[in-house]
């Protein structure tokens, strides 16, 4: 198993420990520069995407790896969580479906 997938598994389980919604691993790969992956995933409320932030957070660093920024933590409405190769959304529900950000991504990219 390659870096990316150890790191991408283990944010899948983060995010299914915290109960997270609709989970999606979008390959992006040949489509930008900035991340590989997309991992899009939604909660019921502010606090619950937060806590799906803290888990990954958590559970990436004792992995060993560090994330390179993280944004929207304060509202909760919309979390950026950036590990380099693999970008983590993690939307209140209410925004996702505000957002569809998934769909400016081809369905044929999705991972799971």
């Amino acid at each position: 198993m390659g870096e990316i997938e150890k790191k991408l598994e283990i944010i899948t389980h983060a995010i299914e420990e915290k109960k997270g919604i609709d989970k999606q691993v979008i390959d992006i790969s040949g489509m930008t520069t900035i991340a590989d992956y997309f991992v899009i995933v939604s909660g019921n409320s502010s606090s619950q995407a937060q806590a799906i932030a803290d888990g990954i957070e958590e559970e990436m660093a004792k992995a060993g790896y560090e994330k390179l920024s993280r944004d929207g933590y304060q509202s909760g409405r919309w979390i950026l969580l950036d590990y380099e190769e693999i970008i983590v959304h993690i939307f209140h529900k209410e925004d996702r479906e505000y957002y569809k950000l998934e769909r400016l991504w081809t369905e044929d990219r999705k991972t799971n």
